[in-house]
């Protein structure tokens, strides 16, 4: 896959939808994993929409908050959130960093490992602007494994011989290759996680509208297929997807985190 970043997530309120609601859920526990101080200066790499900088805001009592993503749109809904008045956002990349060296005291990337083309160089900049002993964290939904919400889309479309697009860097979701690039850094005390996330819609219709909204490259993938070829999705989904009773859906993702220190 070769489109930028910044075309497939350039709807901050449709990206809510899509994705928002989990990333939160994830965010959380990410969080709590972490454990971080108070009073800490945070960078937020590939802030989308700002849901994650406001997770920061509420739940660490940070300093100072700073969230960089390469879509104008995505910044935009970010700065309308309540919680992230405090934030300051940039449009930038994530491989380029516009911020001296030294500057924060932890800096981030949550769920945005898979979609920098050179992850390492990511990182990289993540431990550059860090101070000695900063934390440098993400974490990503596990590609490889399907362990994103939208799952069941990439499964049914894989059986039907019409595998969608993914991230340029979808490999790098994997638990182990996210170590490696912590500690290819030169990151101390890297450790990694797992994080279970629950993911729920009320019937088959609300499981079909999210997560078709033309927010992110396998949404714009299944809007632009067939019709016929769509009608077939819709029904393997159907046939396949943990329904209850009374219609409502209801399934696990997975998502792979790390953490490093910058050597002091």
């Amino acid at each position: 896959m070769t489109e930028n970043p910044q075309s497939m997530f350039s709807d901050g309120a449709a990206y809510e939808r899509l994705m928002g609601r989990w990333s939160k859920k994830a965010g959380e526990q990410f969080l709590d994993w972490l454990a971080a101080g108070k009073g800490l200066s945070w960078l937020d790499v590939g802030c989308g929409n700002g849901a994650f900088t406001e997770e920061i805001v509420s739940r660490c009592a940070p300093a100072s908050v700073s969230g960089i993503d390469p879509s104008e749109g995505q910044i935009a809904y970010a700065r309308t959130r309540p919680g992230t008045r405090m934030a300051e956002f940039h449009v930038g990349d994530s491989q380029a960093l516009p911020f001296s060296d030294g500057s924060y005291d932890a800096a981030t990337m949550a769920l945005v490992i898979a979609f920098v083309p050179d992850p390492a160089k990511g990182v990289a900049e993540l431990a550059r602007v860090l101070r000695p002993g900063g934390t440098a964290a993400a974490y990503m939904w596990d590609l490889p494994a399907m362990g994103v919400p939208l799952g069941p889309i990439y499964k049914a479309l894989r059986d039907m011989d019409m595998p969608g697009p993914q991230p340029p860097s979808a490999e790098f979701s994997r638990r182990e290759a996210m170590e490696a690039l912590w500690r290819g850094a030169g990151l101390d005390e890297v450790e990694t996680t797992v994080i279970r996330v629950p993911v729920s819609f009320d019937n088959f219709e609300d499981f079909w509208q999210s997560n078709t909204l033309p927010a992110g490259p396998h949404a714009k993938f299944v809007h632009a297929m067939p019709e016929a070829a769509r009608e077939e999705l819709r029904r393997r989904l159907k046939d396949s997807l943990p329904t209850a009773a009374d219609g409502r859906i209801a399934y696990e993702s997975v998502a792979n985190a790390v953490t490093g220190r910058k050597r002091r």
